[in-house]
């Protein structure tokens, strides 16, 4: 499911770049895409489920999910608009050390000194990974800071539905969550969206209908039963793997070459991820 995961979003950071470029002001076009799940995971909801409800005792972590998801969508499109995607998927691999704070800071996880091992060695890989395309990172610094805020603000998305996943569906959860951040997104960009331009072909169509089907619909409940298996921390550090994979599509895609760092780095992620890993103990016989 994470490998699943990893290859969509990795498409989606070149998709979206590419269509932040062709036309699409940033608000607009996530007010568009946010729309288009939106309704997928309701009517999935409505027709399987008969209810949208949500406990009353869960709605705090409810709106801390949708406030975090609104604020990582503002981070994210205006990140990938004004600095390259290559900086914004490095920046993205310092998501695990704040999900590994929030996760201390609530009390929720239990990290050993061989996941900080395998965390420092998993982002050094990303490090190398970056060098290797081009010799240096070059970003501006408003899309850095803007990368920084989506990353921290995934990690506590992810650290606010985990808990949430032991009663509801991920498919009821991303039909509340998403719906509300399509609202507040909305609202944002209502701007954008009265001025923007729609004649932009049907390429950058078809890109926008992928972006929302596959890297955020499909991506979603795959993440969420990450989430569930083996932990926020756990699982956005193997999200590390992202920036090596979007190399390997720009080789096979875009005719790049892939330098040896980059070689280099890819195994480093992998190995940061292999050490970190921790098996769950056996659960404990009820009597």
């Amino acid at each position: 499911m994470l490998l699943t995961v990893i290859t969509l979003w990795s498409l989606n950071l070149t998709v979206t770049r590419y269509i932040l470029t062709h036309g699409f002001q940033p608000l607009a076009y996530s007010t568009v895409r946010y729309a288009l799940a939106a309704v997928v995971f309701v009517v999935i909801v409505v027709t399987s489920e008969r209810t949208l409800r949500i406990a009353r005792q869960d709605l705090p972590l409810v709106l801390v999910a949708i406030g975090a998801l609104w604020l990582n969508q503002l981070g994210f499109v205006y990140a990938l608009k004004t600095t390259s995607a290559s900086v914004v998927a490095l920046i993205l691999a310092a998501t695990p050390l704040f999900a590994a704070l929030i996760g201390l800071a609530t009390h929720t996880e239990r990290l050993t000194p061989r996941f900080w091992a395998g965390a420092a060695i998993s982002f050094l890989g990303v490090g190398l990974v970056a060098l290797g395309a081009g010799g240096e990172v070059r970003g501006d610094l408003g899309g850095v800071l803007l990368g920084i805020v989506t990353a921290a603000t995934w990690a506590t998305y992810s650290s606010a539905v985990t808990p949430l996943m032991r009663r509801y569906s991920p498919y009821r959860i991303s039909a509340v969550v998403l719906s509300a951040a399509w609202v507040l997104i909305g609202l944002s960009g209502s701007e954008q969206t009265r001025s923007q331009d729609w004649a932009l072909g049907a390429e950058v169509w078809a890109l926008l209908v992928f972006a929302a089907l596959g890297p955020l619909v499909l991506t979603n409940v795959l993440w969420f039963r990450s989430l569930d298996r083996i932990g926020p921390s756990k699982a956005t550090l193997a999200a590390n793997l992202q920036p090596f994979v979007a190399a390997v599509f720009a080789v096979v895609l875009l005719s790049e070459t892939l330098a040896a760092p980059q070689v280099a780095g890819g195994a480093l992620i992998a190995a940061g991820i292999l050490l970190a890993r921790r098996r769950r103990p056996p659960p404990v016989p009820v009597d």
